[in-house]
Parts: C-alpha cells; sequence; structure tokens
C-alpha cells in the first residue's frame, strides 16, 4: 500500500502542537485508569504473572492504538465508556506482542520504553506467559457483558483476531520479517510485513472504534483506508527512527535494524525517500476523512504527530 503518487490536498495542523500533545496526555490517563481496573492486583496469587502483565503494561507507551479508537469513535458520537473498553483491550494486546517479540527467539531485546524487557526482569518463561495471560485477558474483557450490543461486540472479537491472526494480521508480519531478515526483499514483501506486522492492529484499532459506535458501512471504509495508510506510515517512520534516533530518546536500542540486515524502507528506498513516502501516506489518510471536516481535526492530527515523533 505504497502511497499513490502526485499530489494530496493536506490538511491544516493546529497552530499550537502542545494543545495535540495534552490531548493525548488525557486520554492516555483514561486508558491507563482503565487498564488499572482490568488488570488483577500485583498481590493476587500467583503474583509472578501479575507482576509481569502490569509491570510491562504500565513500562510507558503512548497509548497510540487506543487513542485511535477513542477518537474514531467519538467521530460518530460513541459513549466513552465502552470505548475505555476495547481501547484498554487493544494495548493488552499490543504488550503482549511487544513482550513476546523482545524474547530471545525473536528480536533478543534487553530494553522496551527505557526499562529491562519483561524476560530480563522476570525470566524467559514467565515472559512468555505474561504475553500469553495479556492476550487471554484481552478477549476475557471483550466478551464481558454490558455496552455496546452482544452483535457490536462479536464483530470486534472477530476484527481483533483476524488482526492479530496469520491471514494478512500480525502473526503473518512477524512470520515473514523473521524469514526474510538477512535477505533482499522486493516493495511488496516489505510492504505486506510492515501492513500486516504494525498496520493491521492500528487499522483495527480504527475500526473498532467505529463499530462500536455503529458507524454505517461507508464510514468504516473511509476508516479503514485512513488506518492503512496511517499503520504503514507509522511503521515507515519507525524504521526512519532506527536510523536517526538515539537510544535515550527511543528508550531501546537503535541500528539494530541495519545490524539484523532487517528489510526496512530506509534500507531499500534512503531515508529521504522513505520521509517522502511517510509524510505522502499521512497526507492520503488526511485526504480519507476529509468529509468529516473539523470532526475529524484530531485524527488527522495524530497521523502527522506518527510521523514527526522522536520516540
Amino acid at each position: 500500500m505504497k502511497a499513490n503518487e502526485g499530489t494530496v490536498k493536506d490538511v491544516s495542523l493546529p497552530a499550537d502542537p502542545s494543545s495535540l500533545q495534552a490531548a493525548l496526555e488525557s486520554e492516555r490517563a483514561l486508558v491507563d485508569r482503565e487498564l488499572n481496573r482490568i488488570l488483577p492486583p500485583e498481590d493476587d496469587y500467583p503474583t509472578s504473572i501479575h507482576r509481569a502483565m502490569r509491570y510491562s503494561v504500565f513500562a510507558g507507551g503512548k497509548r497510540l492504538r487506543p487513542i485511535l479508537c477513542v477518537d474514531a469513535g467519538r467521530l460518530f458520537g460513541a459513549e466513552e465508556q465502552p470505548l475505555l473498553r476495547i481501547a484498554a483491550t487493544l494495548e493488552l494486546i499490543h504488550t503482549y506482542s511487544l513482550i513476546h517479540d523482545d524474547l530471545p527467539a525473536l528480536d533478543n531485546d534487553e530494553l522496551r520504553r527505557g526499562k529491562p524487557t519483561c524476560h530480563r526482569v522476570f525470566g524467559e518463561a514467565t515472559a512468555i506467559l505474561a504475553g500469553d495471560a495479556l492476550l487471554t485477558l484481552a478477549f476475557e474483557n471483550l466478551a464481558a457483558a454490558g455496552p455496546p450490543s452482544d452483535g457490536a461486540r462479536l464483530r470486534v472479537v472477530r476484527e481483533l483476531a483476524r488482526a492479530i491472526g496469520t491471514r494478512n494480521g500480525m502473526l503473518a508480519g512477524e512470520v515473514v520479517d523473521l524469514e526474510t531478515t538477512g535477505r533482499a526483499v522486493d516493495v511488496s514483501t516489505l510492504e505486506f510485513i510492515h501492513s500486516a506486522k504494525t498496520g493491521a492492529l492500528i487499522t483495527a484499532a480504527v475500526r473498532c472504534g467505529a463499530i462500536y459506535a455503529n458507524a454505517a458501512e461507508s464510514d468504516l471504509k473511509r476508516l479503514t483506508a485512513y488506518g492503512q495508510k496511517v499503520g504503514l506510515a507509522f511503521q515507515i517512520a519507525d524504521d526512519l527512527l532506527d536510523v536517526l534516533g538515539s537510544r535515550e530518546a527511543m528508550g531501546k536500542a537503535v541500528g539494530k535494524d541495519g545490524h539484523q540486515q532487517k528489510p526496512t524502507y530506509p534500507g531499500l528506498y534512503g531515508v529521504e525517500e522513505s520521509q517522502r513516502i511517510a509524510e505522502l501516506l499521512v497526507a492520503e489518510a488526511s485526504q480519507a476523512l476529509s468529509t468529516y471536516g473539523e470532526r475529524a481535526q484530531r485524527l488527522i492530527e495524530i497521523a502527522h504527530f506518527l510521523i514527526t515523533r522522536r520516540n
């Protein structure tokens, strides 16, 4: 899903970017409160697994997937609490993926969000189980009684299961990423890796928010286009930060992609062209929401933030 060639009308950004940062911090606090409610306390038996789960969830993070879900739902008038329920579920799934991605059998990372990775603190076996437990808790949380309707909850369960599965989902991207490490890849393979490994869950986040709000199929189509473009741009930005960022800002090792010979956009296109592609993808994502006018401004601001962030 490389950006289309040509000129795309962009959408203006607010004069004061600090207003977006304040809004993101406020929404992050709401998501963290919901996560704290859902997660078992550290002193619940067996304590080792619950400590590991909470350690990884609250190690930091911008909560971008939950925030995208909340803002997509708000675009169509959804109530906040049901949105926070699915938003917290998204973060549980995302954290599970990070714990497993950091394991010695995969990326073998020692730092995540500026702190030692889960397996470094609690051991490899407990880290694996903590990831499993977060994924299980995510679907338990989704299946619990309460708003929205049973039909909407079932749609979201299927949406998320597909987004993290082996048919164009997160696990598919992870597998192809592992299998192509150290090998030259073509454009379509690189795009598949990024769109599946990272983009699928981001697309699901905005779609789930819209589903909870009973959005029309035409609206879901627009949100899907936005999510797919933003998801790919986000991972391109991550590729660039691995080249241009610092260990201090990123909270993890940088330069590993090149060292491990992983397929990346800078590796295939170079830094400047990768930046151009990411910017064009964000412009296209913004254009996908143009029919909503100022109502979609927050989602558009977030799209731009994702490729200008420093961590």
